[in-house]
């Protein structure tokens, strides 16, 4: 009983110090808002870009079947709909959002998942994880990562962000609780004093980041104007409502800027408990659009002032329940090797790092003889893994899980994909379910969207000898101390399920070029250009 209590007592002290908050001296910030304003015109349509986490295509047409989504329907029969955009990979939050916002894969941008070992500090970077992940990680190097490292250091400083491109024409720019949001103008994050406490953050952290920059009380433009929800309750603002109220806050006041990312967290949470069927979750969405959409007076008038891009990032799949032995412990694996803990340090004598992204991980070979291929079959062994995956001698090769079944491809060559990618592929190529037609030089894709770019661009996203997992549907990967899902929802792989996300555009007749993540950024730029 003792020790269940500490144990309950260091997950509070961890969701206090992560989530918790406190008010801050108020102070109107109204000069803020006199520059944000898009230097366009009254006339100049604005463009409104909001992510909704782990929004699927399959709950917007059940969802409309059903006639709970009165909002989304008018969106799509007003616009274009399209159910079948490729997201990144792997299909976590903080490098899906880099994707979209430089119009890269991770190795252009360089943010390779939620979960990463960085070779040259020598160190895992989590940027936030489960509470008693991050408590045995350390509260300092997480809260340090998310807040400066990602944005200021991580995120490819030679890579343009969408805002730093617009800054440079003299548009305006905006995010609404984006994580990922570097731009031109400075700013301030104010760390609240139940944050500062037990960590080494300064009260102030300098940022750079677009024309308006809100999340949540960390930095809060409407702090003394607009009453938002942003304390301990409400996850410090990085939640729908204050997004929303936000949003409506700048329409009402007539400064919008030429383009404003909002994003929309509260679905993840949701399908992460109860599973993708979950509609509950999107039903509350489809009520927060309408109210959008009513700020400007109506739906019509909306679609006559602004254009509306609405997408998910990733898909989720379900994952089986406790009873079907649905969690992959990557450590029980590796038995034999000596596999860094959560906040141990890197010594000589360490052979394997893990860093899990849910149903996706990176396996890292450190200090030991063994070969990727030796690592990779030991992964591949267990029937519920997937893809194994790592590169050598200039080839990516990829092996089933069960099977051993293998695959090898490399840039460049003769054969000529969808998106004017050009590969050669060798051996087995059922095993990535690629299909291909040697007598037209082509090459389509099956289960696993865009496959050789994506894990071409998780491959190529940092430095070190590593190789990359996944899990079948149902299941996941985990540390010693990852958060799993038995029962719920779960992303992080090369799926379909998981990589296919929809995209609703309102209010123009241009159209994407190809339909992934990483076009979107080309897409968003025609529009004003």
């Amino acid at each position: 009983m003792r020790k269940k209590t500490v144990r309950m007592v260091l997950l509070l002290f961890v969701l206090i110090s992560v989530f918790g908050c406190q008010k801050q001296e108020t102070k109107t910030k109204e000069q803020d808002l006199t520059q944000v304003k898009s230097i366009n015109g009254e006339h100049a349509k604005k463009v409104i870009f909001l992510l909704v986490d782990s929004l699927m295509a399959q709950a917007i047409d059940r969802g409309i079947e059903q006639n709970e989504l009165p909002t989304l329907r008018y969106l799509i029969e007003h616009g274009q709909y399209y159910k079948d955009v490729v997201t990144s990979f792997p299909t976590m939050s903080v490098t899906i959002d880099s994707s979209l916002l430089t119009g890269t894969y991770p190795d252009g941008h360089r943010v390779p998942g939620l979960v990463w070992y960085s070779s040259d500090d020598k160190k895992v970077i989590n940027y936030g994880t489960g509470p008693m992940e991050v408590f045995r990680h350390g509260i300092d190097p997480v809260m340090v990562d998310a807040l400066i490292n990602l944005n200021g250091k991580h995120l490819n400083q030679q890579l343009p962000t969408i805002f730093e491109d617009l800054a440079r024409h003299g548009l305006k720019s905006g995010s609404i609780n984006g994580l990922i949001y570097r731009g031109t103008k400075d700013h301030t994050l104010s760390i609240p004093p139940w944050i500062q406490g037990p960590t080494i953050l300064p009260k102030e952290i300098k940022v750079k980041g677009p024309d308006y920059l809100a999340l949540g009380s960390l930095t809060n433009p409407l702090e003394g104007i607009q009453n938002l929800p942003d304390g301990l309750t409400s996850r410090i603002g990085i939640n729908n409502s204050y997004s929303v109220e936000t949003l409506k806050y700048l329409i009402k006041a007539n400064k919008l800027p030429d383009f404003l990312y909002v994003y929309l967290p509260d679905l993840d949470q949701k399908l992460h408990k109860k599973g993708p069927s979950d509609l509950n979750g999107v039903k509350k969405v489809d009520q927060q659009l309408h109210s959008m959409l009513q700020t400007f007076g109506s739906p019509e008038e909306a679609l006559s002032k602004a254009i509306f891009i609405i997408a998910g990032d990733s898909g989720m799949t379900q994952i089986l329940p406790a009873r079907e032995n649905p969690v992959i412990d990557l450590p029980t694996l590796f038995k034999d090797y000596h596999v860094l803990r959560p906040g141990e340090t890197v010594t000589d004598k360490v052979e394997i790092v893990l860093a899990v992204n849910e149903t996706m991980a990176y396996v890292y070979k450190l200090n030991t003889d063994k070969s990727l291929r030796s690592i990779a079959n030991l992964l591949s062994a267990d029937p519920r893994v997937d893809i194994v995956s790592w590169k050598e001698n200039n080839w990516i090769h990829a092996v089933q899980g069960e099977t051993s079944r293998e695959v090898m491809f490399k840039a460049s060559g003769q054969l000529l994909d969808p998106y004017q990618q050009k590969w050669t592929v060798e051996h087995d190529s059922d095993v990535l379910d690629l299909k291909i037609d040697t007598a037209n030089q082509t090459i389509n894709y099956g289960q696993y969207p865009d496959v050789l770019q994506r894990l071409s661009g998780a491959l190529n996203s940092h430095s070190g000898e590593f190789l990359v997992v996944t899990a079948k549907p149902g299941y996941e990967l985990a540390d010693r101390s990852s958060p799993t899902h038995n029962g719920g929802g779960g992303h992080g792989s090369l799926s379909q399920e998981e990589s296919l996300i929809p995209l609703i555009v309102c209010g123009t007749d241009q159209k994407p070029q190809y339909l992934r993540i990483v076009d979107l950024k080309s897409f968003l730029l025609k529009l004003f250009f």
